[in-house]
């Protein structure tokens, strides 16, 4: 039986999670919080606080492994159990960065073959994980695989949801693009990969359309039948901003993705935004 272990069974592992379970998969991961792990147990997933206490016993049977944990400036946490994973040799280990190593490129288009040039800490801490992790990969003989994301939205992190609650903020910056991907579009993603696991490759992982943050808040506003938030030039709200908010707001590039779709054979559920919003109107349900 196959065995998926997440090192942070965070939102797209559990996307991921919901494509295998139903197919016989067992899946496991870790959580930092003792609250979280208790909520995943009683829903039936094998959940571990993260640092792993006994790594053997946890990690015992997995055959593919998924690392989502964000890296601090000391490394990946996760890479702490490199060791005990190069024993159990996975059939395929994915390692989840961002579209944020490749910097900013003021609106033009990136691919896989795009020199990374990250303008953040958080960025430059993404590539040298992945870097880390296909070396290992190479040393090791395990098939590791990078999938670059791009902005996630999904059932409950959405501008559907951000308008509703009144947080939604229409911001504009001159010529300021954004790529972004549905979660299910992630994890089918990754399935596909696990079918056909290629060592070294390098994915991006975004929809077909590209497009300014503003614009997809008026469009979500049109859905919900109310006025979207009021325009606000990015100048004047950097003030009240979040530190990650504007970061975002820094990079700006179009992030092809024809290598998902030739390699993989994926077609998005979900190739634009509009798709993405229309089908979360309803509301789903989340892991």
């Amino acid at each position: 039986m196959n065995r998926l272990f997440c090192f942070g069974l965070g939102y797209s592992a559990q996307a991921l999670a919901r494509r295998l379970s139903p197919k016989g998969w067992r899946v496991a991961g870790t959580a930092r919080a003792h609250d979280k792990v208790n909520a995943l147990t009683a829903r039936g997933v094998e959940a571990f606080t993260f640092p792993l206490a006994n790594p053997p016993e946890a990690l015992e049977g997995m055959t593919h492994a998924l690392v989502s944990t964000p890296p601090a400036a000391d490394g990946d946490p996760a890479f702490a159990y490199a060791d005990a994973l190069a024993a159990l040799h996975p059939q395929w280990l994915a390692y989840l960065s961002t579209t944020g190593v490749y910097g900013d490129h003021a609106g033009a288009w990136v691919d896989e073959t795009t020199l990374q040039a990250p303008a953040s800490d958080r960025g430059r801490r993404r590539v040298a994980a992945e870097q880390a992790w296909l070396a290992w990969g190479a040393k090791a003989n395990v098939p590791v695989l990078i999938f670059r994301l791009a902005g996630i939205y999904g059932p409950g992190r959405n501008q559907l949801e951000s308008l509703r609650d009144g947080t939604a903020r229409r911001i504009v910056r001159e010529a300021q693009v954004f790529s972004r991907i549905h979660v299910d579009d992630i994890a089918q993603v990754l399935e596909a990969s696990i079918e056909r696991p290629q060592a070294g490759a390098i994915y991006n992982v975004c929809d077909d359309e590209p497009a300014p943050p503003h614009e997809v808040i008026e469009y979500a506003a049109h859905l919900l039948g109310m006025p979207p938030p009021p325009l606000e030039r990015f100048e004047d709200a950097v003030a009240t901003m979040s530190e990650m908010a504007q970061s975002f707001y820094m990079e700006s590039k179009r992030v092809r993705n024809a290598r998902i779709k030739q390699e993989l054979g994926v077609k998005l559920l979900y190739p634009t935004y509009r798709e993405g919003l229309k089908a979360l109107l309803p509301g789903t349900a989340g892991f």
